[in-house]
């Protein structure tokens, strides 16, 4: 891909989302996108970037969240925690595009594996689920924080404890 075509791609893709703004839950602005279809081909290759684009907008904000000084045992920090607010930042600043995503899940298949291995990724980062669990397991940890989070509050002070982190601490299987 050269730079030409990752600006123009990148354009479409900040016009979609300006777009979907006014209806996130709806269908994919593509059509109405000048330039949507010679830069992605399908409606379905542009979900695919969005939801690119998300993960490096979710996998930068718990980097952020998650690192800290080498020195501080794990037991000093709450890692659901980090991870929640992590969540709910990224959702705060790109809402249009969680919401798009989500929207399009049922509709585009080809969604599902990336949407999966989102919600393996925030269960072993939440220290919910081990690496070396079934993938499958690790899924349904990872659904359940997620069915979570749309539920609770969306700022809550960084010093209380999380009912959510409480929560899924008591559906975490005992190994």
């Amino acid at each position: 891909m050269s730079w030409n075509d990752f600006y123009r791609r990148r354009d479409v893709i900040d016009t979609v989302l300006t777009l979907a703004r006014r209806a996130p839950e709806g269908e994919l602005p593509f059509a109405e996108v000048p330039g949507a279809e010679q830069a992605f081909g399908s409606r379905e290759n542009l979900l695919l970037a969005l939801h690119y684009k998300w993960t490096q907008v979710l996998s930068g904000y718990l980097r952020a969240e998650l690192a800290g000084p080498e020195d501080v045992p794990d037991s000093d920090r709450d890692r659901v925690d980090a991870v929640t607010r992590a969540w709910h930042r990224a959702v705060r600043e790109h809402g249009t595009l969680r919401r798009l995503l989500d929207a399009n899940l049922d509709r585009y298949p080809a969604l599902h594996p990336l949407d999966e291995a989102e919600k393996r990724m925030l269960a072993i980062s939440t220290g919910l689920a081990d690496p070396h669990e079934p993938a499958d397991e690790v899924r349904k940890i990872g659904a359940a924080f997620v069915a979570l989070l749309h539920h609770s509050p969306r700022s809550a002070p960084a010093r209380r404890r999380n009912p959510v982190g409480h929560l899924l601490r008591m559906l975490a299987p005992a190994g």
